[in-house]
Protein backbone atom coordinates (compact mmCIF):
# COMPACT_ATOMS: atom_id res chain seq x y z
CA UNK A 1 0.00 0.00 0.00
CA UNK A 2 1.33 3.54 -0.83
CA UNK A 3 2.66 5.43 1.78
CA UNK A 4 1.17 8.95 1.81
CA UNK A 5 2.74 10.29 5.15
CA UNK A 6 6.13 8.77 7.13
CA UNK A 7 7.45 10.67 9.81
CA UNK A 8 11.21 9.75 10.95
CA UNK A 9 12.58 10.78 14.21
CA UNK A 10 10.85 14.08 14.30
CA UNK A 11 12.27 16.77 17.05
CA UNK A 12 10.84 20.17 17.06
CA UNK A 13 11.89 22.21 19.75
CA UNK A 14 11.01 25.45 21.29
CA UNK A 15 13.88 28.05 22.45
CA UNK A 16 12.55 30.26 25.33
CA UNK A 17 14.14 32.54 27.98
CA UNK A 18 13.36 29.18 30.44
CA UNK A 19 15.19 26.77 27.96
CA UNK A 20 14.27 24.44 25.31
CA UNK A 21 10.59 22.75 25.31
CA UNK A 22 11.24 19.53 23.39
CA UNK A 23 7.52 19.74 22.23
CA UNK A 24 7.90 17.08 19.70
CA UNK A 25 11.31 14.56 20.79
CA UNK A 26 12.04 11.46 18.37
CA UNK A 27 8.14 11.21 16.70
CA UNK A 28 8.08 8.42 13.74
CA UNK A 29 4.53 7.07 12.72
CA UNK A 30 3.08 6.93 8.87
CA UNK A 31 0.16 6.97 7.57
CA UNK A 32 -0.64 4.50 4.21
CA UNK A 33 -3.30 5.90 1.48
CA UNK A 34 -6.81 5.19 2.58
CA UNK A 35 -5.84 4.41 5.99
CA UNK A 36 -6.81 6.93 9.49
CA UNK A 37 -4.24 7.30 12.44
CA UNK A 38 -5.88 8.00 15.48
CA UNK A 39 -3.17 10.15 17.22
CA UNK A 40 -4.06 10.14 21.09
CA UNK A 41 -2.68 11.46 24.34
CA UNK A 42 -3.04 14.20 26.90
CA UNK A 43 -3.10 17.73 26.33
CA UNK A 44 0.62 18.76 26.03
CA UNK A 45 1.71 15.55 24.59
CA UNK A 46 2.88 17.27 21.47
CA UNK A 47 0.57 16.14 18.65
CA UNK A 48 -0.98 19.08 17.05
CA UNK A 49 3.35 20.27 17.38
CA UNK A 50 3.45 17.30 14.92
CA UNK A 51 0.50 18.07 13.07
CA UNK A 52 1.97 21.96 12.49
CA UNK A 53 5.11 20.27 11.73
CA UNK A 54 4.28 18.33 8.91
CA UNK A 55 2.93 21.55 7.31
CA UNK A 56 6.05 23.19 8.40
CA UNK A 57 3.51 25.84 10.34
CA UNK A 58 5.98 26.29 13.56
CA UNK A 59 6.01 30.10 14.97
CA UNK A 60 9.77 30.61 14.57
CA UNK A 61 10.82 32.00 16.35
CA UNK A 62 10.54 30.58 19.20
CA UNK A 63 10.07 26.89 17.35
CA UNK A 64 12.05 25.17 14.73
CA UNK A 65 12.37 21.63 13.65
CA UNK A 66 15.61 20.75 14.70
CA UNK A 67 15.78 17.17 13.88
CA UNK A 68 14.25 13.92 11.23
CA UNK A 69 12.26 13.62 8.02
CA UNK A 70 8.88 14.34 6.57
CA UNK A 71 7.85 12.52 3.51
CA UNK A 72 4.94 13.82 1.76
CA UNK A 73 3.56 11.16 -1.12
CA UNK A 74 7.11 11.18 -2.03
CA UNK A 75 8.85 14.50 -1.62
CA UNK A 76 10.57 15.60 1.82
CA UNK A 77 8.45 18.79 2.44
CA UNK A 78 11.83 19.32 5.01
CA UNK A 79 13.89 20.27 2.43
CA UNK A 80 11.50 22.32 0.35
CA UNK A 81 11.80 26.66 -0.31
CA UNK A 82 8.41 28.06 1.30
CA UNK A 83 7.46 29.03 -1.84
CA UNK A 84 6.79 25.22 -2.68
CA UNK A 85 5.30 24.50 0.48
CA UNK A 86 2.57 27.01 0.29
CA UNK A 87 1.30 24.79 -3.17
CA UNK A 88 1.59 22.03 -0.77
CA UNK A 89 -0.52 23.41 2.06
CA UNK A 90 -3.76 22.90 1.14
CA UNK A 91 -3.70 21.02 -2.50
CA UNK A 92 -1.63 17.84 -0.87
CA UNK A 93 -2.71 18.38 2.88
CA UNK A 94 -5.01 20.14 4.73
CA UNK A 95 -5.64 20.75 8.02
CA UNK A 96 -8.50 21.03 10.75
CA UNK A 97 -7.34 23.81 12.91
CA UNK A 98 -8.53 23.09 16.50
CA UNK A 99 -9.43 26.83 17.46
CA UNK A 100 -11.21 27.98 13.97
CA UNK A 101 -11.93 31.66 15.92
CA UNK A 102 -8.04 32.53 14.73
CA UNK A 103 -7.80 30.38 11.91
CA UNK A 104 -10.30 32.52 9.79
CA UNK A 105 -9.72 36.35 8.36
CA UNK A 106 -11.87 38.29 10.04
CA UNK A 107 -11.83 41.13 6.87
CA UNK A 108 -12.96 38.92 4.45
CA UNK A 109 -16.56 36.96 3.61
CA UNK A 110 -17.14 32.90 4.85
CA UNK A 111 -17.62 32.72 0.65
CA UNK A 112 -14.54 34.68 -0.05
CA UNK A 113 -12.30 32.20 1.90
CA UNK A 114 -13.32 29.12 0.97
CA UNK A 115 -13.61 30.34 -3.20
CA UNK A 116 -10.06 31.68 -2.93
CA UNK A 117 -8.49 28.09 -1.63
CA UNK A 118 -10.28 26.55 -4.06
CA UNK A 119 -9.41 28.92 -6.63
CA UNK A 120 -5.74 29.20 -5.86
CA UNK A 121 -5.14 25.60 -6.41
CA UNK A 122 -7.40 24.62 -8.64
CA UNK A 123 -7.98 26.39 -12.65
CA UNK A 124 -11.54 26.58 -11.60
CA UNK A 125 -13.36 29.71 -12.01
CA UNK A 126 -15.03 31.87 -10.07
CA UNK A 127 -18.39 30.97 -10.45
CA UNK A 128 -17.67 26.85 -10.47
CA UNK A 129 -15.69 27.42 -7.05
CA UNK A 130 -18.48 28.96 -5.24
CA UNK A 131 -20.61 25.94 -6.32
CA UNK A 132 -18.01 23.71 -4.65
CA UNK A 133 -17.70 25.96 -1.84
CA UNK A 134 -21.71 26.07 -1.35
CA UNK A 135 -21.75 22.26 -1.78
CA UNK A 136 -19.12 21.80 0.94
CA UNK A 137 -21.15 24.27 3.40
CA UNK A 138 -24.21 21.75 2.80
CA UNK A 139 -22.20 18.51 3.40
CA UNK A 140 -20.65 19.76 6.63
CA UNK A 141 -24.29 20.52 8.02
CA UNK A 142 -24.22 24.62 7.62
CA UNK A 143 -27.68 25.56 7.73
CA UNK A 144 -28.81 27.78 4.90
CA UNK A 145 -24.94 27.79 2.71
CA UNK A 146 -25.82 30.20 0.08
CA UNK A 147 -26.55 32.89 3.13
CA UNK A 148 -23.83 32.07 4.79
CA UNK A 149 -21.23 32.62 1.86
CA UNK A 150 -21.96 36.68 2.23
CA UNK A 151 -21.42 36.73 6.23
CA UNK A 152 -18.49 37.21 7.85
CA UNK A 153 -16.73 35.11 10.69
CA UNK A 154 -17.63 37.05 13.23
CA UNK A 155 -21.74 36.51 12.39
CA UNK A 156 -21.10 32.88 13.14
CA UNK A 157 -21.20 30.52 16.03
CA UNK A 158 -18.19 28.78 16.96
CA UNK A 159 -19.71 25.61 15.76
CA UNK A 160 -20.27 27.50 12.05
CA UNK A 161 -16.90 28.56 12.16
CA UNK A 162 -15.60 24.94 12.82
CA UNK A 163 -17.70 23.50 9.98
CA UNK A 164 -16.63 26.15 7.64
CA UNK A 165 -13.33 25.11 8.66
CA UNK A 166 -13.58 21.86 7.67
CA UNK A 167 -15.50 22.24 4.47
CA UNK A 168 -12.46 24.55 3.37
CA UNK A 169 -10.17 21.32 3.93
CA UNK A 170 -12.08 19.08 2.62
CA UNK A 171 -12.95 20.42 -0.61
CA UNK A 172 -9.61 20.35 -2.58
CA UNK A 173 -9.82 16.34 -1.85
CA UNK A 174 -6.18 16.40 -0.16
CA UNK A 175 -3.86 13.59 -0.07
CA UNK A 176 -3.28 13.75 3.17
CA UNK A 177 -6.51 15.24 6.10
CA UNK A 178 -4.81 16.45 9.40
CA UNK A 179 -7.88 16.57 11.71
CA UNK A 180 -6.59 18.31 15.34
CA UNK A 181 -9.83 18.10 17.54
CA UNK A 182 -11.83 18.54 14.36
CA UNK A 183 -15.33 18.22 16.67
CA UNK A 184 -14.99 19.64 19.49
CA UNK A 185 -16.61 23.16 19.40
CA UNK A 186 -19.94 20.66 17.54
CA UNK A 187 -22.83 19.28 19.27
CA UNK A 188 -23.01 15.46 19.08
CA UNK A 189 -25.31 15.01 16.24
CA UNK A 190 -23.57 17.49 14.39
CA UNK A 191 -20.07 15.72 15.19
CA UNK A 192 -21.45 12.08 14.20
CA UNK A 193 -22.22 14.19 10.50
CA UNK A 194 -18.92 15.53 10.32
CA UNK A 195 -16.81 12.14 11.00
CA UNK A 196 -18.90 10.78 8.54
CA UNK A 197 -18.04 12.82 5.91
CA UNK A 198 -14.33 12.70 6.84
CA UNK A 199 -14.88 8.83 6.29
CA UNK A 200 -17.08 8.76 3.31
CA UNK A 201 -14.63 11.46 1.15
CA UNK A 202 -12.04 9.02 2.47
CA UNK A 203 -13.41 5.65 1.21
CA UNK A 204 -14.34 7.75 -1.95
CA UNK A 205 -10.86 9.71 -3.01
CA UNK A 206 -8.23 7.32 -0.86
CA UNK A 207 -6.98 10.54 1.22
CA UNK A 208 -5.09 9.16 4.24
CA UNK A 209 -6.10 10.95 7.55
CA UNK A 210 -4.27 11.68 10.69
CA UNK A 211 -6.82 12.41 13.43
CA UNK A 212 -5.86 13.75 16.68
CA UNK A 213 -8.79 14.01 19.63
CA UNK A 214 -9.12 13.15 22.86
CA UNK A 215 -11.68 11.00 22.39
CA UNK A 216 -11.35 7.04 22.63
CA UNK A 217 -14.60 6.43 20.81
CA UNK A 218 -13.76 8.55 17.99
CA UNK A 219 -10.70 6.65 17.65
CA UNK A 220 -12.25 3.13 17.99
CA UNK A 221 -14.73 4.23 15.44
CA UNK A 222 -12.66 5.87 12.93
CA UNK A 223 -9.01 4.51 12.85
CA UNK A 224 -7.29 2.23 11.57
CA UNK A 225 -4.23 2.72 13.32
CA UNK A 226 -3.25 4.43 16.67
CA UNK A 227 -0.24 5.98 17.98
CA UNK A 228 -0.25 6.93 21.64
CA UNK A 229 1.64 9.89 22.42
CA UNK A 230 3.25 10.62 25.78
CA UNK A 231 5.73 13.53 26.83
CA UNK A 232 6.67 14.02 23.03
CA UNK A 233 7.34 10.88 22.58
CA UNK A 234 5.35 7.92 21.01
CA UNK A 235 4.95 5.34 23.84
CA UNK A 236 2.26 2.72 22.08
CA UNK A 237 1.10 2.22 18.51
CA UNK A 238 -0.30 -0.37 16.47
CA UNK A 239 -3.91 -1.48 14.89
CA UNK A 240 -6.71 0.16 16.10
CA UNK A 241 -8.25 -3.27 17.30
CA UNK A 242 -4.62 -4.73 19.11
CA UNK A 243 -4.47 -1.74 20.62
CA UNK A 244 -8.05 -1.80 21.86
CA UNK A 245 -7.58 -5.36 22.75
CA UNK A 246 -4.81 -5.71 24.49
CA UNK A 247 -2.50 -2.81 24.88
CA UNK A 248 1.28 -2.81 26.20
CA UNK A 249 1.89 0.57 27.82
CA UNK A 250 1.18 1.09 30.89
CA UNK A 251 -0.22 4.96 30.02
CA UNK A 252 -2.62 3.57 27.52
CA UNK A 253 -3.85 1.14 30.10
CA UNK A 254 -4.30 4.11 32.02
CA UNK A 255 -6.19 6.15 29.22
CA UNK A 256 -8.70 3.30 28.87
CA UNK A 257 -9.22 2.76 32.69
CA UNK A 258 -10.09 6.49 33.04
CA UNK A 259 -12.89 6.00 30.49
CA UNK A 260 -16.77 6.51 32.49
CA UNK A 261 -17.91 3.28 30.62
CA UNK A 262 -14.98 0.69 32.21
CA UNK A 263 -16.06 2.40 35.53
CA UNK A 264 -18.09 -0.03 37.38
CA UNK A 265 -21.14 1.51 38.84
CA UNK A 266 -20.79 3.10 42.27
CA UNK A 267 -16.85 3.94 41.95
CA UNK A 268 -14.77 6.62 41.55
CA UNK A 269 -13.75 7.56 37.89
CA UNK A 270 -10.22 6.06 37.57
CA UNK A 271 -7.05 8.93 37.47
CA UNK A 272 -3.84 8.39 35.99
CA UNK A 273 -2.00 9.84 39.12
CA UNK A 274 0.52 12.68 38.94
CA UNK A 275 0.62 15.53 36.11
CA UNK A 276 2.54 15.50 32.68
CA UNK A 277 6.08 16.72 33.08
CA UNK A 278 6.98 19.81 31.75
CA UNK A 279 8.87 19.88 28.17
CA UNK A 280 11.63 21.98 29.78
CA UNK A 281 12.09 19.38 31.92
CA UNK A 282 11.64 15.67 31.21
CA UNK A 283 12.66 13.55 33.95
CA UNK A 284 15.29 11.01 32.92
CA UNK A 285 14.53 7.01 31.74
CA UNK A 286 10.98 6.45 30.81
CA UNK A 287 9.25 9.96 31.07
CA UNK A 288 6.03 8.15 32.82
CA UNK A 289 8.29 6.38 35.16
CA UNK A 290 7.15 9.08 37.95
CA UNK A 291 3.30 8.28 37.47
CA UNK A 292 3.63 4.29 36.86
CA UNK A 293 2.67 1.72 39.16
CA UNK A 294 4.76 -0.66 37.59
CA UNK A 295 8.11 1.65 37.55
CA UNK A 296 11.60 -0.66 38.07
CA UNK A 297 14.79 0.64 38.75
CA UNK A 298 15.69 1.10 35.04
CA UNK A 299 12.67 2.84 34.31
CA UNK A 300 14.10 5.84 36.43
CA UNK A 301 17.56 5.39 34.43
CA UNK A 302 17.39 4.31 30.88
CA UNK A 303 15.17 5.18 28.28
CA UNK A 304 13.32 2.29 26.72
CA UNK A 305 13.31 2.18 22.95
CA UNK A 306 9.93 1.34 20.77
CA UNK A 307 10.15 -1.97 19.90
CA UNK A 308 7.81 -4.78 18.14
CA UNK A 309 6.19 -6.90 20.74
CA UNK A 310 3.54 -7.91 17.67
CA UNK A 311 2.55 -7.79 14.00
CA UNK A 312 2.84 -3.86 13.67
CA UNK A 313 2.17 -3.29 17.64
CA UNK A 314 5.55 -1.41 19.04
CA UNK A 315 5.79 -0.47 22.65
CA UNK A 316 8.37 1.29 24.76
CA UNK A 317 8.34 -0.12 28.27
CA UNK A 318 11.13 -1.94 30.08
CA UNK A 319 8.42 -4.22 31.98
CA UNK A 320 5.71 -4.94 29.60
CA UNK A 321 8.06 -4.85 25.91
CA UNK A 322 11.71 -5.20 27.24
CA UNK A 323 14.27 -3.89 24.93
CA UNK A 324 14.64 -6.14 21.86
CA UNK A 325 11.78 -6.80 18.88
CA UNK A 326 9.87 -9.97 19.74
CA UNK A 327 8.12 -10.17 16.47
CA UNK A 328 10.45 -11.38 13.47
CA UNK A 329 9.47 -9.89 10.56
Amino acid sequence: MEEILKIENLKTYFFTGEGVARAVDGVSVGIEKNKILGLVGESGCGKSVTALSILRLIPSPPGRIVGGKITLSGREVLCLPEVEMRDIRGKLASMIFQEPMTSLNPVFTIGTQIVEAVRTHTDIGQSKAREIAMEYLAKVGMPTPRERMSQYPHQLSGGMKQRVMIAMALCLKPALLIADEPTTALDVTIQAGILRLIKDLQAESGMAVLLITHDLGVVAEMADEVAVMYAAKVVESGPCEMIFSSFCHPYTEGLFKSLPGRTERGRKLYTIAGMVPSALRFPPGCRFHPRCPLAIEKCRVDEPPLVRIAAGHRCACWVRAGGVDRYDA
